[in-house]
């Protein structure tokens, strides 16, 4: 099936995908990168583990993950300035390697769409409940689940409306998070120097310095879970043929996205340092209250009568998130079935808001009986999917920088900028994002790992893993059909197969 053709790409897939162009720029692709990462939320959830990973060396763990998603950022950006489309990963995997990989790619994206939609959706309904005082709500199953999918209908439902109207409602809901972590960080720092929590501690450069970490396994661990939660940034790319000139603003705006999550992942996380300290009683960081939600824990003290504005934010943050990360999937899809890798249904456009309605409300349907299914399970399967996210996240992200490497493999000698751009850095992108997959996979086989135990091994693996398998099952479900013939043949993508994105 792997197969590669020098046929140019069919007279019909040719057509306009029929996406409305021009409408995002710079500052509303960035913002909707930064949504799609939920940098709130992410950080909130994650920065307890980290700093009882590796103590007071967790800035060097946020710097150090950002370093493989920048180099994997300069492949995106080359791939995208060369031949912008839609599908990203699935469409530059089948060009460079064929149709498998391809294919693969764009269900890896769909996967860790629908895994992290189920999450961001549950704590969008449970913090809605916190906000308004009613906690028995909020730790009502069976509420929580409703409210929670009643908000991805909605998001689902403003997504089909078009980016123009998601990219207002971000910026808004970009404001509420930003104000309130940046209040966050100020009172913190303020009453670390005030003295009014006996267990703050001074800032220290030490935090910084590399050689100050003990284990190198507790600092693959913390550079692990810090890694994804970068991921989103790739939401700019996926928006691409409907950003102002598709080859070079979308590149842009996810440096900027990553650039901008480093200083605020790294600034937050000193802030909460100096003030919390690193024990584990009290407010102490590593204290095992604090592990799950540090924001949650400091809201009071902080914030004290303003406490709700933080749990609105939060709120806000995975609602924003539950948004954005409709998008990129709903377009993968798109393209997969303009180039005939899906069924044609699923390249649907509404012919007023031009958005892929079909696989917009395919995509909110998917995340919605996932995440109903789970939780039917149990809540620690839901919890458990959630970090075998990361498995798809690393697989496509590793999967595109590879795919830059080997298709301008030819050009790597014409310029000292191509054998860095093209070649080096994406390829050592690639190699630290294939480690994190493999690791994060051994991780997770520990039975010790998560929350639940499923075949012998950790319920964290047979579910990422399992994913993972199951595209290849339906790939090949969907290679067995006449309407697939033209894409696995390479007749409909290949190398050659020409950009059907014009330049503004």
């Amino acid at each position: 099936m792997e197969t590669h053709s020098n046929t140019r790409v069919t007279a019909d897939a040719a057509a306009d995908k029929g996406l409305r162009r021009g409408t995002l720029g710079v500052v509303g692709s960035t913002v909707i990168g930064l949504a799609s990462t939920a940098p709130l939320y992410s950080l909130a959830a994650t920065l307890g583990y980290v700093i009882l990973a590796v103590g007071a060396q967790a800035p060097v763990a946020f710097i150090a993950a950002a370093v493989p998603m920048i180099f994997a950022a300069l492949a995106y950006q080359e791939l995208n300035r060369e031949m912008p489309d839609s599908g990203t990963t699935f469409f530059w995997g089948a060009k460079a390697f064929g149709p498998i990989t391809g294919w693969i790619g764009g269900w890896a994206v769909a996967v860790a769409g629908v895994m992290v939609l189920a999450n961001v959706g549950e704590i969008t309904g449970k913090y809605l409940w916190y906000l308004v005082g009613n906690e028995e709500f909020a730790n009502n199953r069976v509420i929580v689940v409703a409210t929670s999918v009643v908000f991805i209908a909605i998001m689902t439902f403003i997504s089909t409306l078009g980016v123009q109207m998601g990219e207002r409602m971000q910026m808004v809901l970009m404001v509420i998070q930003y104000a309130a972590m940046a209040g966050f960080g100020i009172l913190a720092v303020v009453h670390a120097v005030d003295g009014s929590n006996p267990d703050s501690v001074a800032f220290d450069w030490h935090w910084f310095d590399p050689s100050g970490l003990d284990s190198w396994s507790s600092f693959v661990q913390a550079v692990l879970l810090c890694l994804f939660i970068y991921w989103g940034w790739d939401t700019c790319l996926a928006l691409n043929e409907e950003t102002k000139n598709p080859r070079t603003t979308p590149g842009r705006s996810a440096m900027w996205t990553i650039v901008i999550l480093i200083v605020t992942y790294v600034a937050i996380s000193v802030a909460i340092m100096m003030y919390a300290g690193f024990g584990d009683t009290g407010l102490g960081l590593t204290n095992p209250d604090s592990l799950d939600d540090v924001f949650i824990v400091f809201k009071d003290v902080l914030f004290g009568p303003w406490g709700w504005f933080l749990i609105l934010a939060i709120m806000v943050s995975a609602a924003s998130s539950t948004q954005t990360t409709i998008l990129p999937t709903a377009r993968g899809t798109l393209s997969m079935a303009v180039y005939k890798a899906l069924p044609k249904k699923f390249s649907a456009v509404h012919p007023k808001f031009q958005t892929p309605w079909f696989s917009t409300i395919v995509m909110g349907i998917a995340s919605i009986a996932y995440y109903v299914v789970m939780s039917i399970v149990s809540e620690d399967v839901l919890a458990d999917s959630l970090s075998s996210m990361g498995l798809a996240v690393a697989l496509y992200y590793a999967l595109t920088a590879f795919s830059c490497v080997w298709y301008f493999r030819k050009t790597l000698r014409d310029s000292a900028r191509n054998l860095w751009l093209r070649g080096i850095l994406p390829l050592l992108g690639g190699i630290m994002l294939g480690y994190a997959f493999i690791q994060s996979a051994i991780d997770m086989l520990d039975v010790e790992y998560g929350y639940t135990v499923l075949f012998g091994v950790g319920g964290a693996f047979v579910i990422g893993v399992g994913a993972i398998l199951l595209g290849f099952v339906l790939m090949f479900l969907w290679w067995l059909r006449p309407g697939s013939k033209p894409y696995f043949r390479g007749q409909s993508l290949n190398a050659d197969t020409a950009v059907l994105v014009p330049d503004e």
